[in-house]
């Protein structure tokens, strides 16, 4: 069974890595939406996979960090792309959060990043 909670995060960004004159290029902002994703069996005692209120939870320091702020001057995010963003949070979630399954980030309503893991996982 998987558990899907979205958060909305607001942001500036810059990505220092793409060719002069790209427009990427230029401090710009973003409403991402960050979705997590855990799975898991269902408990048969309390009928679900884990309470939505313990995602929101270990999500909290992470939407501490990174809402109203440039990620660029994040440690880790020096080149926040969607593929980067996702990654990170991977990292930094999935100590607190063991269903983790996926991180998806949307930058845009039509542009969006799935990320599962680490090869190894």
């Amino acid at each position: 069974m998987q558990l899907r909670k979205s958060f909305q995060i607001e942001a500036a960004h810059r990505l220092p890595r793409v060719p002069v004159g790209h427009k990427c290029g230029r401090l710009h902002g973003h409403s991402f939406i960050v979705e997590v994703v855990v799975e898991g069996p269902v408990d048969p005692n309390l009928g679900w996979v884990m309470d939505y209120a313990d995602i929101k939870a270990a999500f909290r320091p992470l939407y501490d960090l990174l809402d109203h702020n440039c990620l660029n001057d994040i440690p880790g995010l020096e080149n926040p792309t969607s593929e980067s963003l996702a990654s990170w949070i991977w990292t930094h979630l999935k100590p607190a959060l063991p269903l983790l399954t996926e991180i998806a980030i949307a930058e845009t309503c039509t542009s969006r990043c799935v990320y599962k893991g680490p090869a190894s996982s």
